[in-house]
């Protein structure tokens, strides 16, 4: 059987799923570059960033302005341009920053969620059509029936119910490979967050007790 003829076996729910699998495929492109760009660069952007930010932390804020494109840029270069900010304020800043990437990160999981659950519903419905298609064909107390249309309506409830599941299961690891991907940058995030925090904190006192550091740099 051709792609066109199974096309045509499958009913009219065939069109809402080919709308899902084209959506799906898409997206899936579309999240795979992103996820891609940042995994091939972000990290050694951040340990970047601060290792300029323990000397010249200037030079750290110059450079995130200009990787504004991660994620991690903008959460570090927002907690960053809080002025006079106490550690805990500098804490607090940096996590609504995060806290504010979040839907970017997540982006279209709504998505393939409601793919995810519609698609197999659609299939379903296709079987349900299919059926009512076969049953239709037949007629009680008559001798023969149509067997063209008997077979029509199984062909069309078994293709419909497969690209249903299909598209279905398409969906279902692209959002889990996704959201695999979340996860880990969540764990980044909080991993290099951190170390931003500490740098923050000693330069922020260093900066309101430059007597200690100085004895620090003496005991050194």
């Amino acid at each position: 059987m051709s792609t066109r003829e199974m096309f045509a076996a499958g009913g009219i729910v065939m069109w809402p799923l080919l709308l899902f699998s084209l959506l799906v495929l898409i997206l899936t492109i579309e999240r795979a570059v992103f996820w891609l760009r940042i995994r091939r660069r972000q990290r050694s952007l951040i340990k970047q960033v601060l290792g300029l930010y323990r000397d010249r932390p200037s030079d750290a804020i110059a450079l995130l302005k200009k990787s504004l494109s991660f994620p991690v840029a903008r959460i570090f270069l927002e907690a960053l341009e809080v002025e006079n900010a106490s550690p805990s304020q500098f804490k607090l800043a940096l996590e609504g920053a995060s806290h504010a990437e979040m839907p970017l990160l997540k982006r279209f999981s709504s998505v393939f969620q409601t793919v995810i659950a519609i698609a197999p519903l659609l299939g379903l419905l296709g079987t349900i059509l299919g059926l009512i298609r076969s049953f239709s064909a037949v007629r009680i107390g008559e001798v023969g029936a149509d067997a063209n249309a008997v077979t029509g309506g199984i062909s069309e409830a078994l293709v419909s119910t497969a690209v249903g599941m299909v598209v279905a299961m398409f969906a279902l690891a692209a959002f889990n490979i996704f959201r695999s991907c979340y996860r880990r940058q969540i764990s980044l995030l909080q991993e290099y967050g951190s170390q931003l925090e500490i740098l923050y904190e000693r330069q922020y006192h260093n900066y309101s007790y430059p007597e200690k550091g100085a004895y620090a740099s003496a005991q050194r």
